[in-house]
């Protein structure tokens, strides 16, 4: 057999074996849906029990998208002919909802398709290391997987796709990225999710406390939101805003601009709660350290403030992506963001406008390594302004490239709706500090000059 058709049979091959899709979310599962519509094998690996194992994990948050936009349609023409009811188009689900009345049953649907307790732990070219050059493009993806019980196995792919999000990786409370001084120490107070105030442990944890939040976009304004609701039943309950930047007039998000209803008016929550004295803001705040005043903490800036003493801590400051498993892959990814390089420039909180996002594929989310993609929330990286309907175009043309429809890959079909938020990261305004007491309302809050940065993920 010549070197031509040695080559041939090589490529019949590689193409013969499935997809790889790491993670059934809301992303990776709308992209098992495009490569069964375009007549690819997936197969989508799971780590969790279930599908959208990381959506149930804040199941009680609300999303602010509806389900209108929260339904891929490729999934929807899989589900329609099993008698699957799809949820009322104007309503906002819950992650619970989203979880059990559209991802499972989509999961369900694909059957075998989709593996759970199969968690990655490395992808590489077969037989390639990320040095070596020859035949490269040739070798077909190995895909390294690990069992509940530490069983490992590998897997052949023709092509791997990673919607494995950002979940598992919350950014530290550190103003320079890693975790403060004593964050570690101080486990046991600090929390990197919205509390559930549905559950009584949760409740009563929060109730009749002074709680900081650290961050400044959705999932900030939502904890703000719930502890001022706790605040109305529960005297003493307090919230200390931290913000590393001042406030300005897009710090609350879109408001009535918001082509989103549901996050301008969860940002109008926040602000609500600002105004009623349920919460107070110290801005210009970059927490250096977390110390102990007696049985209680309080947080140390870098420029040496420290707030009052504080019983519990909320960090929501983003997430980031987990590329430790893509070592051996020849990746372009921005050393900011770390999104791919094609993309970055658009999502950049930096100097980005979020509303000017246009909708993207194939194209922005290549790398030198031809066949791996990273996709969802993962493919923004550090970024914070991602929508699940920017997810399911990304996997519609992604689909349709590995199917060799390069028209449609290229295709935008997709309007984003603006977010009536912009600005960039400006300067740092001086902060108010607040004042003791359990009960004490903190004064006024300072404007400031420039405007925040964009609102936080949708996860």
């Amino acid at each position: 057999m010549n070197a031509t058709a040695t080559a041939t049979a090589t490529a019949t091959a590689v193409d013969r074996l499935p997809v790889v899709v790491i993670g059934a979310g809301p992303i990776g599962l709308a992209a098992a849906a495009h490569l069964v519509e375009r007549g690819l094998e997936p197969l989508v690996l799971e780590a969790g029990p279930t599908a959208g194992a990381a959506v149930r994990e804040w199941s009680h948050v609300r999303l602010f998208s509806t389900w209108g936009e929260l339904v891929d349609p490729a999934a929807e023409k899989l589900l329609a002919p099993t008698g699957w009811i799809r949820p009322d188009a104007a309503a906002y689900p819950t992650g619970g909802d989203w979880a059990e009345r559209y991802l499972q049953p989509l999961a369900d649907l694909l059957g075998d398709k989709v593996r759970y307790g199969a968690r990655v732990t490395g992808v590489a070219r077969a037989g390639r290391d990320r040095v070596v050059d020859s035949g490269r493009d040739e070798q077909p993806f190995t895909v390294h997987i690990e069992a509940p019980d530490g069983r490992e196995e590998r897997l052949t792919a023709r092509a791997v796709i990673d919607a494995s999000g950002t979940w598992s990786t919350p950014s530290p409370m550190g103003a320079d990225g890693l975790a403060a001084l004593g964050e570690k120490a101080a486990a046991d107070r600090v929390s990197y999710r919205v509390p559930d105030f549905d559950d009584p442990a949760v409740r009563a944890r929060y109730a009749g406390r002074r709680t900081a939040v650290i961050g400044s976009g959705a999932s900030a304004f939502t904890a703000l939101a719930l502890l001022a609701d706790l605040a109305a039943d529960t005297p003493c309950t307090h919230a200390v805003w931290v913000l590393r930047r001042g406030i300005g007039t897009n710090t609350y998000g879109g408001g009535e601009a918001d082509q989103l209803p549901a996050r301008g008016a969860l940002g109008l929550r926040a602000k609500a709660a600002v105004e009623a004295g349920h919460a107070s803001a110290i801005t210009g705040f970059r927490t250096r350290a977390v110390a102990y005043d007696g049985d209680r903490i309080v947080l140390e800036s870098e420029d040496g403030r420290r707030t009052e003493p504080l019983d519990e801590v909320i960090v929501l400051t983003g997430f980031r992506p987990d590329l430790s498993f893509l070592s051996e892959l020849r990746l372009a990814l921005d050393e900011r963001l770390q999104a791919p390089t094609a993309l970055a420039p658009l999502i950049d909180p930096n100097v980005h406008s979020c509303g000017t996002v246009y909708p993207h594929g194939v194209n922005e989310l290549s790398h030198p390594e031809r066949g791996v993609h990273l996709v969802g929330m993962k493919s923004y990286g550090r970024a914070p302004t991602f929508l699940a309907m920017t997810g399911y175009e990304q996997v519609r043309s992604i689909a349709a490239a590995i199917a060799g429809d390069q028209e449609a890959a290229e295709r935008v079909e997709l309007t984003l709706p603006e977010t009536g938020v912009c600005g960039g990261s400006g300067l740092f305004d001086e902060p108010e500090q607040p004042s003791g007491g359990c009960c004490a309302t903190p004064a006024t809050l300072q404007i400031g000059t420039t405007a925040e940065t964009a609102t936080a993920a949708r996860r």
